[in-house]
């Protein structure tokens, strides 16, 4: 059987090209005994898979050249030789950016087999997959969300941050939102829950916040880092929470990184906590996180925006569009 990968072929710069990748076709090798080869449905694209290619992210062992690049994906078991892994069974993963993949179930795939709710199998790497536990465990867990809330969200026309605001309804909570044109700040408050909306190309955001939330804010969930992280700094209230989930304004140039902040002693004299995390912390409790966002889902309580693409070529343009600041939603390419 052939498959079809993407490898790299060259460090990328600010932004991702498709002559970073070559496109190759290859023989699948037979399965051993505990192997089951898996047909990929649908691809993920982070903004932490630049970093695969340049150094690993502290994460992983930098990609080398000819390697397969790594990533997430769904797909459908079409063969097994694995006694847990049955074909038919949807699985979730380690896949790597090609049409299928043969795994062996070791901790190194992550690999996690699929509820089948009768949503998109999809899901699976968005609102019921990573990137949804994210916000939900950014937001309750490390955020520490109480009922009356008002919440700062940046990116949160993103993956993470589109789901921020319906989790933060649910709860009773506010949120105000931060994306970059207009028409991402009308999908944030006419169709994914937040109060407000506030155009950081285009506005004050300072005085924003200070519209919004004239007493300051109680969460800031941030995914940006830099120069919005310090102004969010100096408008927290007492006892507020940080979420520190990414910060997408500084992976375009590795070199100049480091935005330093000039209001952190606000974290300080607000008695406020600022805090990092890794979402596998939490992964004894994705199976509940998982159930209570499918009921919110068929409740209607909860929806969710995935940007799809299409065909296994296009994943480094899917990838290029987080960091253009394209995407609206989970940004997902369909491989089968």
């Amino acid at each position: 059987m052939k498959n079809n990968r993407l490898t790299l072929a060259a460090r990328p710069g600010e932004f991702i090209k498709k002559s970073d990748f070559n496109y190759e076709t290859v023989e699948l090798p037979s399965l051993k005994e505990g192997e089951f080869l898996i047909k990929v449905l649908f691809l993920s694209v982070a903004p932490v898979m630049k970093f695969y290619m340049l150094d690993g992210a502290g994460i992983e062992e930098p990609l080398k050249f000819g390697e397969t690049m790594r990533g997430r994906g769904v797909g459908e078991i079409i063969e097994s030789r694995h006694s847990d892994f049955q074909v038919g069974d949807i699985v979730q993963g380690k896949c790597g950016w090609q049409e299928y993949v043969i795994c062996d179930g070791s901790p190194y795939y992550m690999m996690y087999k699929v509820n089948k709710h009768g949503l998109s199998f999809s899901t699976a790497l968005g609102i019921l997959g990573m990137t949804g536990f994210t916000s939900y465990f950014g937001l309750f867990k490390v955020g520490e969300l109480k009922k009356g809330d008002k919440v700062l969200v940046s990116a949160a026309a993103g993956g993470v941050g589109s789901n921020v605001a319906q989790l933060a309804n649910v709860k009773g909570a506010k949120a105000v939102g931060l994306a970059g044109t207009d028409e991402k700040c009308r999908l944030l408050t006419e169709k994914l829950g937040y109060y407000g909306a506030i155009n950081y190309k285009k506005e004050n955001i300072g005085e924003r916040i200070d519209h919004f939330f004239p007493n300051g804010i109680d969460v800031f969930f941030d995914n940006v880092g830099g120069e919005i992280l310090d102004v969010a700094l100096s408008k927290l209230r007492r006892y507020s929470r940080v979420v520190l989930c990414g910060r997408i304004s500084q992976y375009g140039d590795r070199e100049n990184s480091n935005y330093y902040l000039k209001n952190w002693h606000k974290v300080g004299a607000t008695r406020s906590k600022m805090e990092g995390f890794f979402i596998y912390d939490f992964e004894k409790e994705f199976p509940k996180a998982e159930e209570e966002m499918v009921e919110w889902i068929k409740e209607g309580l909860l929806t969710y925006q995935e940007d799809m693409l299409e065909g296994l070529e296009n994943m480094p343009i899917a990838l290029n569009r987080l960091f253009e600041h394209k995407n609206v939603g989970k940004q997902l390419v369909k491989i089968s």
